[in-house]
């Protein structure tokens, strides 16, 4: 891609908490955001895509118009206040909103979000629903960020790329290193679920992880969490929001799960968190990795990002956000589905088969083309 392609990338991630927009100027193997918003969610939506595994077929559809509408607004809203003419905009790359995931022989997944009322509104015809194909070869279906990892940092030294939205998941790329990546566990849910939990609704997040810095990290439990089979596998593996739910935490914090001792609760959890990072790292980084470079909703949390740095820092590598290099921790995502679409729209490989351990590369995402060109 020699030419300059510029993209929209949307991203709703796994904490439900807002959909995040990207435009990006992609040439060769450099991508850059220009322009980046992040539009939250009211409560009760978020709570409804939460509750979106349960529901049945007539809610699930409607919620699935709801957020095409939603988005398709939100994007247009974006391109006002930006000032981004959608005649510059040659494509637009949807992730959707994951209700399900279930990797496996015969694993399943669904992303919601119409995108028919994106590529109506904008007049850009819009990529969506990556997964699929990624599964129909056998792979997990995730985690897809590799591929964008790869694509910008696999020229370089060996380095690990850590997201952190609702569950973690972890790349590793540079020249020499056989690019691969997994999920490596709870991200922000189990803190979200908590936090959301104890005010009654009144608070979704532990912002700036002032809960857990002001509390004590319960190491035994974290140590015996981490002997889960999950943690025993090896890559490639993928998780659901699903496995860490409210239920989780009543089972395995039960002691600990009340107003009293909420503050050793969110200080167990965000360890928790960490411990699982680096556990991955240390299990998986190539020879020469010496930074994590982290990026998602936990790169804003100041106590989860000094956790994964005391962890590291025996071993001698560094962890910082990604911020420090000029992109936004929440941008990362909606670029990557930018760069996904861009290189969709030109039938090129867009996706890491060695990250999901699909059998070979696909060409992934679903075209849905505009009737009317339409500009603002």
């Amino acid at each position: 891609m020699e030419k300059t392609v510029k993209a929209l990338g949307l991203m709703s991630g796994t904490s439900a908490d807002g959909l995040s927009v990207a435009y990006c100027e992609i040439k060769g193997r450099s991508l850059k955001v220009g322009k980046f918003a992040n539009y939250a969610y009211p409560a009760a939506l978020q709570a409804r895509i939460i509750a979106a595994r349960d529901m049945r077929a007539p809610e699930l559809s409607a919620l699935n118009f709801e957020l095409g509408r939603l988005w398709a607004g939100m994007v247009m809203r974006f391109c006002r206040a930006k000032n981004v003419s959608l005649k510059s905009v040659g494509v637009i790359g949807s992730h959707g909103q994951t209700v399900w995931h279930a990797p496996g022989r015969k694993g399943h997944t669904l992303q919601i979000g119409d995108p028919a009322f994106l590529a109506e509104a904008t007049g850009v015809t819009v990529v969506s629903d990556f997964r699929p194909a990624d599964m129909a070869a056998g792979g997990e279906g995730a985690p897809l960020v590799p591929f964008m990892d790869e694509y910008l940092y696999g020229g370089g030294a060996p380095v690990a790329l850590q997201n952190i939205g609702g569950v973690g998941n972890i790349s590793f790329v540079g020249k020499g290193v056989r690019t691969f990546g997994f999920d490596t566990g709870p991200g922000n849910s189990l803190m979200d679920t908590a936090v959301c939990e104890l005010s009654a609704g009144r608070l979704s997040c532990d912002r700036g992880g002032r809960w857990a810095a002001a509390g004590e990290p319960d190491m035994n439990k974290i140590n015996a969490l981490l002997r889960a089979p999950f943690f025993l596998r090896r890559p490639p593996k993928s998780l659901d929001r699903s496995q860490y739910t409210l239920d989780f935490i009543k089972k395995n914090f039960g002691a600990m799960f009340s107003r009293r001792r909420s503050r050793d609760l969110l200080a167990t959890l965000n360890a928790f968190t960490a411990a699982s990072i680096a556990l991955a790292f240390r299990k998986y980084a190539p020879r020469g990795a010496r930074e994590l470079i982290v990026a998602g909703g936990g790169a804003l949390n100041p106590a989860l990002m000094d956790n994964i740095a005391a962890l590291l820092l025996p071993l001698g590598v560094r962890a910082r956000s990604c911020a420090e290099l000029g992109l936004h921790p929440l941008a990362k995502e909606p670029a990557c589905f930018a760069l996904l679409a861009a290189l969709a729209m030109e039938g090129r490989i867009n996706h890491c088969p060695s990250a999901t351990g699909a059998r070979s590369p696909r060409v992934l995402g679903r075209v849905s083309a505009p009737y009317l060109r339409r500009h603002i």
